[in-house]
């Protein structure tokens, strides 16, 4: 008797602890296809007023695709870091969900950051390491064909200083570091590629110098904001991504008062190596990235740049489209960087 009530008893504990389990599973399961709130973030390259309003609509189609792949997101949270690096730093925080960012900012933050997209651009009509070649078949405008790459473009403005140093780089002569010292800089936060860490590496193959070598240079919030110091003279040059002056090409006159077209007004005296595309990166540290949702993610922005009013919104960086990002392709952004380092030691 005592032996058939230890069985009994053995085999309601055992289903108990099966029952116990699978509640456990379903829960998890099912908590897991709910997502409270995704945090996106985006870097400063244009006005942050103009980012949030030009990505309100994303909030919407992002919930709408996610929902097609089994998760219900209730909220999601679009803001403006109020620099690079401070996208970058909470990513690795895990205090925001999702960044887009430039390679550079990648490259420094990726301990904390994982990169599943790159974004595709349309082309240019000139891509040169040229100046002078910008210059001589300007304006540029876009082409159709899709590219994974810009350049950064050291531009000089109407001040005459910003006037002298174009006359020479058009007569085909190359400037001397005095020419460039002697110029008032714009600049991006020191995590931008094309705001930073490429005119770095631009000085450094032509003159052996680097932009802490030079005697006067700012540091901008944001493009719109380094094209409106170049406008009112207070900067010589300014450097930018290839090409920063179409997006500013209307505030020139209307918002920043000069009378002349910005092609008219501006000319490049330096061009960059080839730059590899933003990201779409998320956080390592993110309580809600499992691998399943990363995938969605993925899948659910590639589908966004493929659709007409997905291309309106991410217009915004002059993103056509995204493909699945590969680390590897980063490795030259990490080479840079750590050459950055070297040289500022």
């Amino acid at each position: 008797m005592k032996k058939t009530w230890l069985v009994l008893l053995l085999a309601m504990l055992m289903t108990l602890t099966a029952c116990g389990g699978n509640k456990k599973e379903a829960k998890a399961d099912g908590e897991g296809n709910v997502i409270e709130n995704l945090k996106i973030q985006f870097v400063p390259s244009r006005e942050p007023d103009e980012i949030v309003t030009k990505t309100e609509p994303l909030k919407e189609i992002l919930k709408a695709k996610l929902a097609e792949k089994g998760y219900d997101v209730k909220n999601i949270d679009i803001t403006v870091g109020t620099n690079y690096e401070s996208t970058g730093e909470a990513l690795s925080a895990g205090s925001v969900d999702v960044g887009f960012i430039p390679g550079g900012t990648y490259a420094i933050y990726d301990d904390g950051a994982e990169v599943l997209l790159t974004a595709t651009r349309k082309g240019l009509s000139i891509d040169s390491e040229d100046p002078k070649e910008w210059n001589d078949k300007k304006p540029t405008e876009k082409i159709d064909d899709q590219v994974d790459f810009y350049r950064s473009l050291i531009i000089a403005g109407p001040s005459a200083k910003g006037q002298e140093l174009a006359a020479k780089v058009n007569k085909g002569e190359k400037l001397t570091w005095e020419d460039l010292a002697s110029a008032k800089w714009s600049v991006m936060g020191s995590s931008s590629s094309a705001g930073y860490i490429y005119p770095y590496l631009w000085l450094q193959k032509n003159y052996q110098k680097g932009l802490t070598d030079l005697p006067s240079v700012v540091q901008a919030d944001s493009y719109p904001s380094s094209v409106a110091r170049l406008a009112s003279g207070q900067v010589d040059v300014m450097v930018g991504f290839s090409d920063v002056r179409m997006d500013n090409a209307e505030k020139w006159q209307k918002e920043f008062g000069r009378t002349k077209s910005i092609w008219d007004e501006t000319n490049v005296i330096g061009a960059s190596d080839k730059i590899y595309n933003d990201t779409i990166s998320v956080s390592k540290n993110s309580e809600i990235m499992t691998d399943d949702f990363k995938k969605a993610l993925q899948d659910s922005f590639i589908e966004i740049g493929e659709s007409k009013e997905g291309k309106d919104i991410i217009a915004i960086y002059s993103h056509e489209g995204y493909k699945v990002a590969d680390d590897k392709n980063y490795d030259g952004e990490r080479e840079a960087q750590k050459l950055l380092k070297e040289l500022k030691n």
